[in-house]
């Protein structure tokens, strides 16, 4: 039951919404999705990424102020 309050907490992305954030064309999302790179979940047709998951990325690839930035 524990499990369920935290996943009503988790912000979902569209593939569109990733891409504005991130500044990449919709394909490279999906690139990301496919291979792994970026976690998302399937509805229907479409991939919903967690925002969390893209914040990360981000922080990782050292974009999000990191101390490698100046």
């Amino acid at each position: 039951m524990a499990e369920a309050n935290t996943f009503s907490n988790v912000r979902f992305l569209t593939v569109a919404e990733v891409a504005e954030v991130m500044r990449v064309s919709k394909m490279t999302v999906y690139r990301m999705v496919h291979s792994g790179e970026l976690p998302a979940v399937r509805f229907g047709r479409s991939y919903r990424v967690p925002e969390n998951a893209v914040n990360e990325h981000l922080r990782a690839a050292g974009l999000h102020g990191s101390a490698d930035t100046a």
